[in-house]
């Protein structure tokens, strides 16, 4: 329980229905950037490599592309969208252990669960 609540928790965090999210100021956050500022929060954190951080950045894309995907497509049936972010966060979780030493994954999974929906902006 304790695990879907945390994958939740950073679903919220990278939860977009379009590519681009408006600001306050009028700009636009588009989702490479959204990537790299994810990658970089946890980047700082864990003491990736150059290497590592240019693989988690890639996840991230990824990750934010396929939940924007799937809430257009799943927008009018909730439960199977919530089943659906639930696999690919799952899925997010196994590459990322699979990229980071031990060391890394345990200061990992000590932030995951700093990554709420307070901590998009």
């Amino acid at each position: 329980m304790k695990n879907v609540l945390t994958l939740l928790g950073l679903a919220l965090l990278m939860s977009s229905g379009t590519p681009t999210v408006a600001q306050a100021d009028g700009g636009g956050t588009t989702m490479g950037e959204r990537a790299t500022a994810m990658t970089w929060r946890i980047a700082e954190r864990t003491q990736l490599s150059e290497g590592q951080y240019v693989k988690l950045r890639r996840l991230n894309v990824g990750l934010l592309s396929e939940m924007a995907t799937l809430r257009n497509q799943l927008k009018a049936e909730p439960a199977n969208l919530d089943q659906a972010l639930s696999d690919l966060l799952q899925r997010y979780e196994w590459d990322v252990a699979a990229l980071l030493q031990p060391k890394q994954l345990a200061v990992y999974d000590g932030i995951k669960s700093e990554f709420t929906a307070v901590n998009i902006r």
